[in-house]
């Protein structure tokens, strides 16, 4: 039997999923003791936990609920596999994106401003710079939002996310340009050596690249400068891919508009310049969090504890450079 531990939250119907030879251990959020337990499966909302797997004896695989795993490999012991949850925010996520497109390309947040205030402004007042340019260029026709067919979109850390992004985005009749860390063929997809002659080409950007040295203030001042004018940054990865500074500074001069699901610091405390940047949509890091999350977590661990004990490969490994 293979001792597993898991929270001590999950339901009799979730610990069933688990195969046979697995013999479940519920863990509380803090252990007095060692425990003896060879598959660790961390629970979502306490997925950095040191001081909890420095108890567990015989540690010899960890299974993450989330696909980010950076805050996990700055403590978890070299000899210890580490598999992220990559898939399971993929629903999640990848709608998230699009509401946050959607959401910026017809202004919901300006207008959910106007009814706070009663105000009925319908008629056309341009809400922003870019709308003004616009209604600059037709000027027979108000323009009080914008379309999102004929964008082009930028999808930077294509993935498994960037995939299922890519497939909600089809419908609306955008042109997608895939980045990811090398090019690979069908469907054509750039190496991120490529990002500075693809970013000028670009109306969204959405960044879903993991958390590493390597991508760490990735998108600063030099790449937003490269950005077309008015061009929409959504930022779904990690708020360290962005360099805040330079995105506050780009907002407030009006080149660029931001949807952004993550900051750099987290929780971006009061008074922060972001939030009264104009041209951003802030949300608090809530892109994953629905319903459904925890049961595909779940099943996901389930699977990985059947290959663990019948021999087989496990899904999702990290490497040493956290991919």
């Amino acid at each position: 039997m293979v001792r597993v531990g898991v929270d001590e939250t999950l339901s009799a119907a979730q610990l069933a999923l688990f195969p046979a030879g697995a013999e479940m251990v519920r863990l509380p959020s803090k252990l007095v003791e060692d425990v003896a337990v060879e598959f660790r499966v961390l629970p979502y909302v306490r997925s950095a936990s040191p001081e909890t797997c420095n108890r567990l004896q015989g540690l010899r695989v960890v299974q993450s609920m989330t696909a980010g795993v950076d805050a996990i490999v700055q403590w978890l012991p070299k000899d210890v596999v580490l598999c992220d949850g990559r898939g399971l925010h993929d629903i999640s996520a990848s709608e998230w994106v699009l509401a946050g497109v959607l959401g910026w390309m017809k202004r919901m947040p300006v207008y959910r401003d106007m009814q706070r205030e009663q105000r009925w402004r319908s008629a056309a007042m341009p809400m922003d710079v870019f709308l003004a340019e616009m209604d600059a260029q037709v000027p027979q026709y108000p323009i009080a939002c914008e379309d999102l067919e004929g964008k082009t979109v930028l999808i930077v850390g294509y993935g498994s996310i960037g995939a299922a992004i890519e497939a909600r985005m089809a419908p609306f009749g955008v042109e997608v340009v895939r980045v990811a860390r090398s090019a690979r063929q069908e469907p054509l997809v750039y190496a991120v050596t490529e990002l500075d002659a693809l970013l000028p080409l670009a109306d969204v950007v959405v960044l879903i690249v993991p958390s590493t040295e390597a991508t760490r203030g990735m998108i600063g001042a030099r790449e937003m400068a490269r950005m077309k004018r008015g061009a929409l940054l959504v930022n779904a990865a990690r708020g360290s891919v962005v360099v805040m500074d330079a995105l506050v500074e780009a907002l407030r001069e009006e080149r660029i508009a931001a949807v952004v699901d993550v900051t750099d610091p987290e929780p971006l405390p009061v008074g922060h310049p972001l939030w009264s940047a104009p041209n951003c949509m802030i949300t608090p890091h809530i892109g994953g969090a629905t319903p459904k999350l925890i049961d595909r977590g779940v099943r996901l661990a389930a699977e990985q504890v059947r290959r663990y004990i019948a021999g087989e490969p496990l899904l999702n490994v990290v490497g040493a450079d956290g991919y």
